[in-house]
């Protein structure tokens, strides 16, 4: 599915936006009224980034920002970081 986290299942969901008008009453006006309520969609913020999988095959998913940042993804390295090549035995 287009839409959905390929880890958690995170999709969208609906819900109501609110418009409301006029002065808050601690403000010294009368206080806000609502004034309409329309139907929303709440998304989630999904991106599509490269990742390393279990098996150590890399590929393309959709995963939502909140599984990135707590790591349950691995992404992708691209290049192996640099390491010093091992000293020779002096003796």
């Amino acid at each position: 599915m287009a839409q959905s986290c390929e880890v958690c299942g995170r999709k969208p969901v609906t819900g109501n936006q609110i418009t409301t008008r006029g002065k808050a009453k601690y403000l010294g006006g009368v206080g806000t009224k609502v004034t309409g309520i329309s139907r929303r969609t709440f998304r989630p913020n999904l991106q599509t980034i490269h990742i390393t999988t279990a098996n150590g095959t890399n590929r393309t998913a959709r995963v939502c920002t909140r599984c990135i940042r707590n790591g349950a993804v691995k992404k992708r390295v691209h290049a192996v970081p640099f390491r010093l090549p091992k000293a020779a035995k002096s003796t």
